[in-house]
């Protein structure tokens, strides 16, 4: 399926080629989940990051962006909202942007990396998380200490255990408390994840027995090669083998069910993208560079989508929904 050229200029056989080889077209569904990266700020520097976020970046949604997405989910009518980033917590309107956005969508996600989450300054944000509803999906790489501070940082595993009790003493992720707290893991290396039943079930029984913690799901998904996580792929002289074995695990049962056939991203400046690996990579949404004020609704079912290598990891193994 993939050439065989060098890890330097090494490219598979084009996302668009293999889904024509397979009969499919990836077009939009009805597009009901509205994603909005409010900035690359961050409290890590996480080795797999598709953005290269970091303590150093400055990209960060004004108030003035804010107001405009807010809008902009009012007049499209959509179902649910996708809040990341970056660390959101860092954006200093966030809690403005969460605020609105619980008031004209039927479900909110805040995606959190624990260690910024639970900073002392954040005990506003959380509150309003925990009054509206909001799901948290947070990350952690792993239930090992070592492989978490290697890809997000030195001391990061202790610091998430401590998020964790926090959020469990707030009702997140217990029994009956409606209040949803979801795990996401990313492999620490140049693999595919783990089934995601098999992950789930080794997360909950180390959690609950090392630390009495409990959470609602764990999801496991590939690493995107785009970004720091691109990098150091080509620097550790995986770069050729990790994208083989992208396109190697093509599953054409997975297209129907991507994210981007329902989903339209937004990034800190108000411009759309049709997902947020599209906005690493700098592909505007098919339709041409539009801006969140512009938009009357969202993109129409049948409209294309921007596709590249990248897509690859979305639709490898059972894909990334």
């Amino acid at each position: 399926m993939v050439s065989t050229q060098t890890a330097k200029d090494f490219t598979p056989e084009p996302f668009t080629s293999v889904l024509a080889r397979h009969g499919l077209r990836l077009v939009r569904g009805v597009t009901s989940t509205l994603q909005v990266n409010v900035g690359r700020r961050c409290n890590q520097t996480c080795r797999h990051c598709h953005l290269r976020c970091g303590p150093d970046r400055s990209e960060t949604m004004s108030a003035q962006t804010a107001r405009a997405v807010i809008d902009y989910a009012r007049r499209g009518g959509f179902t649910s909202a996708d809040v990341t980033g970056g660390a959101p917590e860092l954006n200093p309107h966030v809690e403005r942007l969460m605020d609105g956005l619980s008031g004209e969508v039927e479900s909110l996600i805040f995606r959190a990396n624990l260690t910024a989450l639970m900073a002392p300054e954040q005990a506003d944000l959380l509150d309003l998380l925990a009054e509206r509803g909001v799901a948290i999906f947070a990350s952690l790489p792993s239930v090992s200490a070592a492989q978490t501070d290697a890809q997000r940082g030195q001391g990061v595993f202790r610091r998430s255990i401590e998020s964790l009790r926090r959020l469990n003493d707030r009702g997140y992720g217990t029994t009956n408390s409606g209040l949803v707290l979801n795990l996401v893991s990313n492999p620490t290396g140049a693999f595919l994840p783990p089934g995601q039943a098999q992950a789930e079930k080794r997360f909950k029984q180390e959690l609950e027995r090392r630390f009495g913690l409990s959470f609602t799901s764990a999801l496991t998904f590939a690493n995107v090669p785009l970004g720091r996580f691109g990098d150091w792929l080509r620097v550790s002289g995986n770069y050729e083998g990790y994208l083989d074995k992208l396109a190697s695990s093509f599953n054409p049962c997975a297209v129907d069910s991507l994210m981007c056939r329902t989903l339209v991203s937004v990034d800190w400046n108000g411009w759309l993208y049709d997902c947020d690996f599209n906005l690493a990579a700098g592909l505007p949404l098919a339709g041409g560079r539009v801006h969140v004020s512009d938009m009357d609704g969202p993109p129409e079912p049948g409209s294309p989508i921007a596709v590249s290598d990248h897509c690859y990891t979305c639709t490898a193994g059972s894909g990334f929904t």
